[in-house]
């Protein structure tokens, strides 16, 4: 057997990027997940009517079905409503049906009623099918399933090329169930099974057909189900069980919202819309967040990145954790549990280094793409840090930090043994193999850093964000450090810390630019390009205070903000295009952490300003989702965000981008070493009347909180208070 050698780069780049081909916009699409399995359909429910296109039902790194269609008498039914649950949970679509000739007399369009329900849960896709017939003659019909399995990696469905696959095998049919199945090159059984429910007429490898009779004015109901299922080498057979059936799916999502929702924060406000985002942000994070054995953690995004990210984990977990600290809990056992422990260069490993990408498909376990358990990222390993320290000041739970402690001194070390690749103090990157990632901090394109002339960066990169993480990992790992009596520790990393400030603010000043270089590169050279990290920059505070003004005007700039959020590179640099990935396109995770850091720096009125674009772009999206990103063309008045072909939806930070925005605005923070809730400076901006926070727990507190915005301050009214809790507004 010969592999095909693997491509240079990964998310986002230039040999790594996707190449699927889609003429859809998000409206186009409905997107369903639980778990490890995820769905995408058409508006009728059906996958891979279209041709080529990303539509399937994957599970665990692998589309199973490529192919599920209804037909009804031969015929297409008629689209009339396409909607998914407010929580994600199941999808219904209506429809009716062209004129169906019948023996002696035609069946009207529009007067059978069909009606699609469709869920995911456990690994199956379980569809309940009614049908109604309003007419008064009794009507004699033939429902068709058509489907079909490819076992596709999914990086051959985003535009891989392999030279060799693996064998599939014969079809099993018994009586009301078809397996299909491919064994792949890395051994492991990949396995469907479709499951029909009514009176079968006929039933092969490519489809199911049922007969139904219908009276005037009667209904009836049919199920269909799809199970996946990977066995490994070596895996002991456990007996067939029959597929569960739609019902006890549904049972089965209802228990798990009921138990998510009774641990939330409620937030209401003034404006309807306003709560149509918040409300489809809550949706779209239970959906993305998996169960595991550390507790549960947010998957990326859905297609092409529905699998545990380190820093994509971390930054959701960051931006949710006023709301959902048992997330960012969970990120952080997860995460601890998959620390590298050995130097693997193959897969850019060093001990104390976290994880960046983690694959299960067949791609990945093979080796044909470098991703299986990969660590090529400089920034997850500080963030990892960061976010122990915030989830302390958010929840005082000293026992789970001393459970990871060893876990964030390891991260500490990774920072100062391996981060600073050439030993000048700055925190680099610089990819150990020719098969991962070129660059290795979020902006990971292949064309991504580089100088003001369009030249690349190269060598060991210092990204300038990353030093700004470093310095709050570090003045946060020494919070921690006094809380596990660690003095000494503490305060040689307040040193190392205040010595970072002072370094970095001296070697990525660009004063020409009233801004920081985006990286130095391996020569030390600064790159001087007005670029969005500058607010991550803010966000860390590692920002010398008399630059900070002049950082925040570049910021909202309006070659840098476009009037929805802000462009990761501005207009008129060198290598600007707003339909770039990362050289102009607009990030909500990426302008929520710059709001964040405009607020951290008291220029509260800009963070307000940020936040409405935002909120904006939300009302032109398809349930108010914001996607993974979309281009950064100039805002046109009356005109919609030019969407991004591509672009992940829904995708995990960019669904906690509102939670942070929120927080940020309100000036909201907790106090590392008691019950306390802080609100400095709080402003609403114009669009938002008052705010309401109900079910916020603090230790063994909990309070209901409200905000009314005035002509010249917000006021605040505690509406409940129970527990020993302390709230605090300054300014």
């Amino acid at each position: 057997m010969k592999t095909p050698p693997p491509a240079k780069v990964e998310k986002g780049t230039t040999d790594w990027d996707v190449q699927a081909q889609t003429n859809r916009a998000p409206a186009d699409i409905q997107v369903l997940k639980q778990g490890d399995t995820f769905a995408i359909f058409d508006r009728l429910g059906e996958i891979g009517t279209a041709g080529e296109s990303e539509q399937g039902l994957y599970h665990l790194g692998t589309r199973f079905l490529s192919n599920w269609e209804l037909l009804i008498n031969s015929k297409r039914p008629l689209l009339l409503n396409s909607t998914m649950k407010e929580d994600n949970s199941s999808l219904v679509v209506q429809m009716t049906t062209p004129e169906l000739p019948q023996t002696g007399h035609v069946l009207p369009q529009g007067t059978l009623h069909v009606f699609r329900s469709m869920l995911l849960d456990g690994g199956g896709f379980y569809e309940h099918l009614q049908l109604k017939n309003y007419s008064r003659c009794p009507i004699e019909l033939t429902v068709e399933y058509r489907f079909d399995a490819d076992f596709r990696d999914i990086f051959e469905v985003r535009g891989e090329r392999r030279e060799k696959r693996g064998e599939f095998l014969a079809p099993e049919i018994v009586d009301s169930i078809v397996k299909l199945a491919y064994r792949g090159l890395d051994d492991q059984k990949r396995h469907v099974s479709l499951a029909f429910e009514g009176q079968i007429e006929s039933i092969d490898r490519h489809r199911c057909i049922l007969r139904v009779r219908l009276d005037g004015g009667a209904e009836t109901t049919l199920h269909a189900m799809a199970e996946c299922r990977t066995e490994k080498p070596g895996h002991v057979k456990k007996p067939e069980t029959p597929p569960r059936n739609h019902a006890e799916a549904v049972a089965g999502w209802t228990s798990r919202i009921r138990e998510t929702e009774s641990e939330r924060t409620e937030i209401f406000t003034s404006n309807e819309e306003f709560n149509g985002w918040l409300n489809r942000s809550n949706a779209d994070l239970d959906m993305l967040i998996s169960d595991t054995i550390y507790g549960r953690y947010p998957h990326a995004g859905v297609p092409w990145f529905a699998t545990p990210f380190g820093r994509d984990g971390i930054i959701t977990a960051l931006e949710t954790l006023w709301v959902r600290p048992k997330l960012s809990r969970g990120v952080l056992s997860f995460l601890a549990a998959t620390q590298a422990t050995e130097v693997d260069p193959n897969v850019e490993a060093e001990p104390g280094k976290i994880v960046h990408e983690m694959r299960d498909g067949e791609m990945a376990t093979l080796g044909e793409v470098p991703f299986k358990r990969y660590y090529g990222t400089v920034d997850a390993t500080p963030l990892f840090v960061v976010l122990a320290g915030q989830y302390f000041r958010r929840t005082g739970d000293r026992e789970f930090i001393e459970f990871i402690w060893h876990n964030i001194r390891r991260a500490v070390n990774w920072i100062d043994e391996y981060g600073d690749v050439d030993g000048d103090g700055f925190v680099e990157y610089q990819s150990h193999n020719g098969r991962g990632l070129t660059h290795q901090c979020w902006k990971d394109s292949n064309d991504s850093i580089f100088h003001s002339d369009g030249r690349a960066a190269g060598g060991a990169i210092a990204a300038s964000e990353v030093q700004g993480y470093v310095y709050d990992a570090k003045l946060l790992a020494a919070e921690l450090a006094d809380v596990m009596d660690d003095g000494v520790w503490a305060d040689e990393l307040r040193r190392q810390a205040a010595e970072l400030k002072l370094k970095f603010n001296d070697a990525f000043w660009v004063n020409s630019l009233g801004t920081y270089a985006i990286a130095l590169d391996g020569d030390k050279q600064p790159c001087e390009v007005r670029n969005s990290n500058a607010g991550h920059l803010l966000f860390s505070g590692i920002v010398d205070e008399a630059h900070a003004a002049s950082v925040a005007a570049t910021l909202i700039d309006p070659r840098t903000f476009n009037g929805w959020g802000i462009r990761t590179i501005s207009d008129g640099e060198v290598r600007f295009n707003p339909m770039s990935y990362h050289n102009g396109s607009v990030w909500p995770h990426d302008t929520a952490i710059c709001a964040a850091g405009l607020a951290r720096y008291g220029f509260r009125n800009e963070c307000a300003r940020v936040t409405a674009g935002l909120f904006d772009a939300s009302l032109f999206n398809d349930l108010h989702r914001l996607p993974e990103l979309f281009c950064g063309f100039d805002r046109m008045p009356g005109h919609a965000p030019t969407l991004y072909p591509v672009a992940c939806s829904p995708q995990a930070w960019a669904t906690g981008a509102v939670f942070l925005l929120l927080q940020s605005i309100l000036g909201l923070e907790f106090s590392p070493t008691k019950p306390q809730i802080r609100f400095e400076n709080p402003r609403l901006p114009d669009f938002l009347n008052w705010v309401r926070i109900q079910n916020l727990r603090v230790g063994d507190g909990v309070v209901d909180l409200a905000f009314h915005r005035h002509p010249r301050d917000v006021g605040m009214n505690v509406e409940r208070k129970e527990g020993d809790v302390q709230i605090v507004v300054i300014g």
